[in-house]
């Protein structure tokens, strides 16, 4: 089963068990899955689409998060925490540390990179070959250590 057919069928479980939260997360991304979909002109996108898509709904829930705790609204930090964690079951186990550093020593390797020039092709690499499973500024903080 796809993975928009997935969340489909999930929106329909939470609705029926009246799971406001769970409700409000997949219609916003099925949403977004829409939006895509006209903007693509195509009847069904890629997992990998549908992944980037959750990638980047977790990130703004995350960015939001932030920005509510500074400000000291915990209400809404915890709104955000709560979307966040209904997002986060549909994206790919992220990868540790040390698969992280793995993975962009393999890309240093592959690429050749020897300078901080090499960094876009490292990190296209890297994004690339795992993608949804790494975060992207944890990656970027790490490639650039081991470039300088």
């Amino acid at each position: 089963m796809s993975l928009s057919k997935q969340i489909d069928k999930d929106y329909i479980e939470a609705y029926k068990a009246k799971a406001t939260v769970k409700v409000a997360v997949l219609r916003h991304l099925k949403t977004a899955i829409k939006n895509r979909m006209v903007e693509d002109k195509v009847a069904d996108l890629s997992d990998e689409i549908v992944l980037d898509l959750i990638a980047k709904q977790v990130k703004q829930r995350k960015d939001s998060f932030e920005q509510y705790t500074k400000a000291d609204r915990s209400d809404l930090a915890q709104v955000e925490a709560l979307e966040l964690v209904e997002l986060e079951v549909y994206l790919p186990k992220q990868l540790s540390d040390k698969e992280l550093d793995a993975a962009i020593d393999k890309a240093i390797a592959d690429v050749g990179a020897s300078s901080m020039a090499d960094m876009g092709k490292v990190m296209q690499a890297v994004l690339g070959a795992y993608t949804g499973q790494i975060d992207g500024k944890k990656a970027s903080g790490l490639v650039k250590a081991k470039l300088s």
